[in-house]
């Protein structure tokens, strides 16, 4: 699963026509600079079919948002308990 991962960062991030690129990489702290935005995107805005053609993130809102309301008011244990 990582090389899958690291495959498409190296194809969508880095190569030369990449949209997340703002020139050359002349150092690591440019590799860094389009690294951070391609995650960035990868996790806030990329449209995932198998989540409906939603982002992710807008998924795991919606998630943590119906199991919130499914529960009755006061049933959550506080930790520890």
């Amino acid at each position: 699963m990582a090389e899958t991962t690291i495959g498409l960062c190296k194809t969508e991030c880095i190569r030369a026509d990449s949209p997340f690129r703002r020139g050359p990489l002349r150092n690591l702290s440019d590799v860094e600079l389009v690294t951070a935005d391609y995650v960035s995107w990868y996790n806030q805005q990329r449209l995932m079919h198998r989540l409906g053609r939603t982002p992710p993130a807008e998924a795991e809102a919606e998630y943590y948002d119906q199991s919130d309301a499914s529960q009755p008011a006061g049933s959550q244990n506080p930790e520890g308990a």
